[in-house]
């Protein structure tokens, strides 16, 4: 209920931002500078994740119902939920960063969610690189004060609005962002993190976690602080390395929640791509990529939480055949995999094209074709990993396990997925509204309207 109440409350801000004219809604609770601000980028940020988050905890009653520790993970989704909700309409550093270790704090527990010691040790690895770039941001954040007079990041713009913001502070900004986005070098922590209940692996991907990242991106190094034009080359070149990189070993793994979590570090790249390189089309795309990608990627999510319960194993070249069993699931999967991939006329489609057109556009040809062999290798991936799930016969390690006819998941599981999928087609079929928002988000993240 407290989702859904968040998506509902961020629903109701929607006419207010598309009406007006600069931030709708500021709450300064007295203390002489805003705390919270809603705008566009933030509204459209709460939208996206507490939409996923909902179907991620619907799905969540039956997927946890026969798992003890059942009151302190749905304490700690909504911790997690809401500390995402704190930091999008977060206006000054310090309020951001006590939300971001929140996060952070929430996620190590539901990744050690099972408490077995391999389970610990994954969770340890998740919390430990994430607070340690966290901690570099912070030292970049008092930089930041000394620099710029304040925390407020609206007088941080007016600021630096005639300067460009100092490259160690930036190095420092960006330490934080690639840990919490699982961005090379430091993706490790992600992958590992797959030994998590499957809604909390959906979180983490989909709704919340590695979206920080890109979102603090925009927020920080769009919106409020100028950057030299190195870093508009720099960053694109990271992601794209880590973009082509991550899905090289998704290509290679056998292990499904690795493999999905190897696309997400992969996907990642694009969005980084859209809000870097600057441009209305780059950064429409990119926002548009956070929802598109949190619909697929939550519902392949979900999908393989489905398989993995039923068959129990994770690995791919123990399964096969489970159409037959799971038909709902397998649909669901290849529709979500369709999306990320790109294909017409699933909402994943528009984002990416809206990113790499932009690319083309700001002439970075070279980063271009590296996104676009990366989205070669999605496919190539995505439909490997359906054939050797879904398709042909019923793998000898099933039936010595007596599993020749797997089941579906429980109806509510499978009402999640489906819902997931439908959406991610339906945003494809009706574009208009949401890069209608996206749109008009980014005009106003560049300054083209207030």
């Amino acid at each position: 209920m407290a989702v859904l109440t968040s998506f509902c409350c961020s629903l109701a801000l929607l006419p207010s931002v598309l009406a007006g004219n600069g931030p709708a809604i500021v709450f300064d609770f007295g203390f002489g500078h805003d705390l919270f601000v809603a705008d566009k980028l933030a509204v459209f940020m709460a939208l996206v994740s507490s939409l996923v988050g909902a179907v991620i905890v619907l799905y969540s009653f039956d997927y946890i119902s026969h798992y003890q520790n059942q009151d302190e993970y749905y304490f700690m989704v909504v911790l997690f939920l809401g500390s995402m909700m704190g930091l999008v309409f977060a206006a000054n550093l310090i309020v951001l960063y006590v939300f971001w270790e929140l996060t952070a704090i929430a996620s190590w527990r539901l990744i050690g969610f099972f408490r077995a010691p391999i389970h610990v040790l994954r969770a340890d690895k998740a919390f430990l690189m994430t607070f340690f770039g966290a901690l570099l941001m912070f030292i970049g954040f008092i930089a930041l004060r000394f620099q710029g007079g304040s925390f407020d990041m609206a007088a941080l713009k007016q600021a630096f609005q005639n300067k460009a913001i100092p490259d160690y502070i930036v190095l420092l900004i960006l330490a934080g962002l690639f840990a919490k986005s699982a961005t090379l070098p430091l993706q490790t922590w992600l992958p590992d993190a797959g030994v998590a209940p499957s809604p909390v692996t959906a979180l983490l991907h989909a709704a919340v976690l590695v979206k920080i990242g890109v979102y603090v991106y925009a927020r920080l190094l769009v919106v409020t602080l100028p950057l030299a034009e190195v870093w508009h080359v720099v960053v694109p070149v990271v992601a794209a390395l880590s973009a082509i990189v991550a899905a090289g070993a998704a290509l290679i793994e056998t292990d499904l929640k690795r493999i999905i979590a190897y696309s997400t570090i992969s996907q990642i790249g694009f969005i980084f791509l859209g809000f870097a390189i600057g441009g209305q089309m780059a950064a429409a795309g990119a926002l548009l990529y956070i929802l598109m990608h949190g619909l697929a990627k939550g519902g392949l999510f979900l999908c393989a939480g489905i398989v993995e319960q039923n068959t129990h194993t994770k690995d791919i070249t123990k399964m096969g055949g489970l159409i037959a069993g799971m038909p709902v699931t397998a649909v669901a999967f290849l529709v979500c995999a369709f999306s990320v991939m790109g294909i017409p006329p699933l909402g994943g489609f528009f984002s990416k094209y809206a990113v790499i057109a932009g690319a083309v556009s700001s002439g970075h040809l070279w980063i271009t074709l590296a996104f676009l062999a990366t989205a070669v290798l999605t496919i190539i991936y995505l439909m490997r990993v359906f054939i050797m799930v879904f398709m042909g016969t019923v793998s000898e390690g099933l039936r010595r396990a007596g599993m020749e006819k797997v089941a579906e998941g429980s109806p509510l599981m499978v009402f999640s997925v489906a819902l997931l999928a439908f959406l991610s087609l339906i945003s494809g079929l009706i574009i208009a509204p949401s890069f209608g928002f996206a749109n008009s988000a980014a005009q106003q993240m560049l300054g083209l309207i207030k």
